[in-house]
């Protein structure tokens, strides 16, 4: 699962940060490039004011490539008594180096190294940062202003980088200019932390101050983790929409009201076929997915109220980039099974053509539904299914 880090630039919005239910709250200078640092003194202040509630990162700053200046600005921040530092690997050819310069701070430092989807992130550079003792690697944006990350960077390789993160022991950790629409999209990677500053502020103004209403909907969105310092209240002193906003799902019984939210005529070039010559190049697929919804209690208002069909799309994109599939069946077995994993679906009907095998499309349709018991809660992952608790993890 997944936590929420918040970027603030002082102590006072660090105490909103954690009072709006942050689970990481991240020191940073906000008008001063993607990784602009604060004062030590400043850093240190808020440290002081979470006083240990949540964990605490702060950026080590916008930096040339040099080993030298890198090595003792993340010792100063370290200094201020935060959890982790952020680091900014930027392109050149003293990238690398700078990676060795911190193995022995990182031995006392939980040192985050961040790449920036719009500046070559090179994931090649995370065995290096494993064999240095790094805490985790994040992906960013460089220029504010010129997209988020997923216009740079689609969820192929985004789930390349979490997975390659995975296998050097790394935390994986997304961020760039994410608004409220991507978090849906987001978690269906897992990443350890997602990363928000424009989006919790006034107007989405990342200068600008944090509003609480505005964490508020960000939270709301993100399934409480396990390792989450925050507090949850119990399933029944909640009301529906924070629990579906939470990731979950109270169901009314056989007779619930239910929507339709649908994906047709999507085609992606797929790696599919029983034949040996159906391994040599992909052929065009098109999916028609029709999804069950439950309905909120209340009209459509944010991204809390729906099941977006951005999730179906990036669903199919990850299965589709998983490698090649032997059968139309089994294609549409694994879509049906991504989209039941979500809360609010009560049933799915895939259908699956390929098109390039004759004048016409040939291929398979299946319904699939998930029974509905009365009053059950269901959590937004399989994994983390079970009773309703409050997670007060250390």
């Amino acid at each position: 699962m997944t936590l929420l880090l918040a970027s603030v630039a002082d102590a006072e919005e660090a105490e909103i940060a954690v009072a709006g239910g942050a689970d990481i709250i991240d020191l940073k200078d906000a008008s001063n490039g993607a990784l602009g640092a604060l004062p030590v003194a400043v850093v240190g202040a808020a440290v002081r004011a979470v006083a240990g509630r949540r964990s605490v990162s702060a950026v080590a700053g916008d930096l040339p490539m040099d080993p030298e200046v890198i090595r003792a600005a993340v010792g100063r921040m370290a200094e201020a008594g935060v959890d982790y530092v952020k680091v900014g690997l930027f392109p050149g050819e003293r990238r690398h180096d700078c990676v060795r310069a911190l193995s022995a701070l990182a031995r006392t430092t939980k040192i985050v190294g961040v790449m920036f989807a719009d500046g070559d992130a090179n994931i090649a550079l995370l065995p290096l940062m494993g064999e240095c003792g790094f805490a985790g690697g994040m992906l960013d944006t460089a220029r504010k202003g010129s997209g988020r990350l997923l216009d740079h960077m689609d969820m192929a390789s985004l789930q390349n980088f979490v997975a390659a993160c995975r296998a050097q022991g790394l935390m994986a950790g997304l961020a760039g200019s994410l608004e409220a629409p991507d978090i849906p999209r987001l978690l269906l990677l897992a990443p350890d932390y997602l990363g928000f500053r424009g989006a919790l502020c006034v107007d989405g103004d990342r200068r600008g101050r944090i509003d609480p209403a505005s964490l508020r909907l960000i939270r709301e969105l993100i399934p409480l983790d396990p390792r989450s310092r925050v507090g949850e209240p119990a399933a029944t002193n909640a009301d529906y929409r924070l629990l579906a906003a939470r990731g979950y799902s109270v169901d009314a019984g056989k007779d619930a009201a239910t929507d339709r939210i649908f994906v047709h005529d999507f085609v992606m070039p797929v790696r599919i076929g029983a034949y040996a010559r159906e391994h040599d190049k992909p052929q065009n697929v098109r999916f028609n997915v029709d999804v069950t919804v439950t309905r909120p209690g209340h009209t459509a208002e944010d991204m809390r109220d729906v099941f977006s069909y951005d999730v179906i799309m990036d669903g199919i994109r990850i299965i589709v980039a998983s490698g090649h599939i032997p059968l139309v069946e089994t294609l549409a077995e694994r879509v049906a099974a991504s989209v039941l994993t979500h809360a609010r679906v009560v049933g799915v009907t895939v259908r699956v053509e390929k098109l390039d095998v004759g004048p016409g499309g040939v291929g398979v349709e299946i319904k699939r539904e998930r029974q509905v018991e009365m009053a059950k809660v269901y959590q937004l992952y399989p994994a983390a299914a079970g009773e309703t608790r409050s997670i007060t993890t250390d």
